[in-house]
């Protein structure tokens, strides 16, 4: 039976196979018999940084892929899928770009579009003419431009000018063969016919005008020597200290006439409307000797003006100063005239030879004495650094800010272990040393870490009256700042006596040991003073200080920007009150760094900013620990919507207690609600 059943199985499956029919998928008559592609287009995206990249995308109906010829010579097409796109970079032009699509069935279709590539014409042009320093008849010339490829720039001194052609970023120099004003044309060229052009006048002039300084080759200094008087300008044999140009003028004195001399004829008047104090750096063989600086008017001699100064200084530069503020600016002066040692016959010698540069008008006169801080960029201040011991000193520009004027200390081969430098004859005032502001500041440029770098103050009239301290460099060839204070003061030497005058300051390197030739540079000699404290009065202008006020019972005291800055009050920060609900005492307590000063003033004001008339307010001192000890007042408001100044009578309080928190109550005994009608603004919490 079993077997039955299987081969009735079998007979069953045999049936119906015999009765399927296969279904072939092999008719391809619907690709030969579709159309070919149709509507043929492209869009094309030109770039527009004019370097001529266009994007092409082909499109049309029924096309799987595109040949597409890009009309510029180029015989090769490129091949490209339905959907996609080509680049091609052009150059400026009109190019005809012929498309041929491809269906799946083989068919073809061609079409022809035009594309224009017109380069963007150059924006943003600019340009920069710098004149040499040393070359009155050269210039430097830079541009910049959005979408320019390059430039070109003509100059404007020739005819039929072949012009220059540069990149942004580049220098183009220019040196005219004689004075005049020349229209400098720059284009910017945009890789095809569109450019943009601007064009500025430069004036080349010549002329020995103030100040004068000798360091342009191109200027003829004509110095006129006058009866054993003789200049000439020479290359700087002493680029030491406080003048190291390159060149300088050179007065040999020889046998003559006493008032042997030299003058130069500038190019045009002198104009003394706003400035009458000449300046001169003179480098003198010694001490004591004579400088005359005189001004005529060309034509007659007559009219002119002189001062006469002595150098201070033997054998190293110093900036003599010349006032002219008597002089009479109704006349004409444009004569400069040099007489050294006038009364005195020269003789040619080393001892009679004089260095001098930087002649020039300032409106200033030099301060006898620095004042701190002392930065060394006053150009009107002469920085007498006083060297002992081996070291040697000058004013030299910053290593690290070429825009910065600094000290250079050299602690010479075999200096004194302590050798140092002395700022000057001393200050103008008094370093105001107090018992919370003992500290003075120098920022340095050491050449290693580890240096003892010491710093002294002194009463300048007794040299017996001083103190040193000392600090140590953290880092080695880069500014540090080093804080001295002179409550710690070294060993050995006296402590600060806040009773004396300190009004003179010298440093010194390389503390205990000789001289290496260590190069040390120094600037920003200050003075710190105490720390602000948060101590009464109280105008909430400081953005350092914490006012922290602690609220209590509905009371909310902030700070901030001065929505009422009216009247009697116009600062930019006062205190707010808002009273909500809470206690009819509910206030605000600000806690002071120290505590108050009852010994003299008793009597303290505050400005109130209230919203109507009658307005309680309470203002309280408490000790800091002890909130039993305590003085209050109260007064009342008399002004509405306006600023004014409450007086609170302290006069009977307790000067035996301490008191350092001050409390604020406004309207004590009724429970605020936080509206309009419960905030008001206080401020200038102060003694009288």
């Amino acid at each position: 039976m079993k077997n039955i059943r299987h081969l009735f199985t079998l007979l069953l499956l045999i049936g119906t196979l015999a009765g399927c029919k296969k279904e072939l998928f092999d008719d391809t008559s619907f690709a030969t018999s579709g159309e070919a592609p149709a509507t043929l287009n492209a869009l094309f995206e030109i770039t527009q940084d004019n370097t001529g990249m266009v994007t092409i995308t082909p499109n049309g109906n029924g096309a799987a892929y595109y040949d597409v010829y890009f009309g510029d010579g180029t015989t090769t097409p490129a091949r490209v899928d339905a959907g996609k796109n080509v680049t091609k970079k052009y150059a400026e032009g009109v190019y005809n770009v012929r498309l041929v699509g491809y269906g799946v069935n083989g068919k073809t279709t061609e079409a022809t579009k035009q594309l224009t590539v017109s380069f963007r014409a150059p924006e943003n042009l600019d340009f920069t003419i710098t004149k040499d320093l040393t070359n009155n008849y050269k210039i430097q010339v830079t541009a910049s431009a959005l979408y320019e490829t390059a430039f070109r720039v003509y100059f404007g001194d020739v005819t039929n000018e072949v012009p220059v052609t540069f990149n942004e970023g580049d220098v183009v120099n220019k040196t005219y063969t004689a004075t005049g004003t020349y229209t400098v044309r720059v284009v910017a060229l945009s890789g095809g016919a569109a450019t943009t052009e601007l064009t500025k006048t430069v004036a080349i002039v010549d002329p020995v005008l103030l100040p004068i300084t000798f360091e342009s080759t191109s200027t003829v200094f004509n110095w006129i020597g006058f009866d054993g008087g003789n200049v000439t300008v020479i290359n700087n044999p002493q680029k030491v200290g406080d003048n190291t140009s390159n060149r300088v003028g050179r007065m040999v004195k020889s046998a003559g006439q006493p008032w042997g001399g030299a003058l130069i004829t500038l190019g045009a008047p002198i104009n003394f409307s706003a400035n009458k104090i000449f300046r001169m750096k003179v480098f003198s063989p010694r001490v004591g000797a004579k400088v005359l600086l005189k001004v005529e008017n060309p034509s007659n001699n007559a009219q002119a003006f002189e001062k006469e100064v002595s150098t201070t200084i033997a054998n190293a530069w110093e900036d003599l100063v010349f006032d002219f503020s008597a002089i009479n600016t109704a006349n004409t002066y444009q004569n400069v005239v040099l007489i050294f040692d006038l009364g005195t016959m020269g003789d040619g010698s080393a001892n009679f030879t004089f260095l001098f540069d930087d002649i020039r008008l300032t409106n200033t006169l030099p301060s006898s004495q620095l004042s701190l801080p002392v930065t060394f960029d006053n150009s009107n201040l002469t920085y007498n650094l006083l060297d002992f011991g081996g070291a040697s000193s000058s004013v030299v520009v910053d290593p690290a800010n070429a825009s910065n004027k600094v000290a250079r200390t050299n602690k010479t081969n075999g200096a004194q272990t302590w050798a140092g430098t002395t700022i000057g004859s001393g200050f103008a005032t008094a370093i105001p040393f107090a018992a919370n502001a003992t500290r003075m500041s120098v920022r340095v440029y050491s050449p290693a870490a580890g240096i003892t770098v010491r710093l002294k103050v002194e009463d300048k009239s007794n040299n017996t009256i001083s103190v040193e301290t000392d600090k140590v460099t953290t880092v080695a060839n880069a500014w540090e700042t080093l804080v001295f204070d002179f409550a710690n003061h070294v060993s050995g030497t006296s402590a600060l006596n806040l009773s004396r005058t300190y009004d003179m300051a010298s440093i010194f390197f390389d503390f205990g040991n000789a001289g290496s030739n260590k190069i040390f540079y120094w600037d920003d000699v200050k003075f710190e003073a105490a720390a602000a404290t948060l101590s009464l009065p109280l105008d909430f202008e400081s953005t350092t200080l914490n006012y922290a006020f602690t609220n209590f019972d509905g009371g909310n005291a902030t700070i901030i920007n001065n929505p009422q800055q009216s009247g009697i009050n116009t600062s930019a920060k006062v205190g707010r009150m808002v009273k909500g609900a809470g206690q009819p005492w509910g206030g605000s307590v600000l806690s002071l760094d120290a505590p108050i000063d009852f010994s003299t003033q008793k009597t303290l004001r505050m400005k109130v900013y209230s919203p109507r008339v009658g307005a309680k307010v309470l203002l309280k001192v408490e000790n800091l620990n002890n909130g039993g000890i305590s003085f209050e007042k109260e007064v009342t408001t008399t002004v509405a919507n306006g600023w004014e100044d409450l007086t609170f009578d302290f006069s009977t309080i307790n000067t035996a207690n301490s008191y350092q928190k001050v409390v604020l109550i406004f309207e004590l005994g009724t429970v605020g609600d936080g509206s309009a009608n419960f905030t008001f603004l206080f401020d200038d919490i102060r003694q009288q």
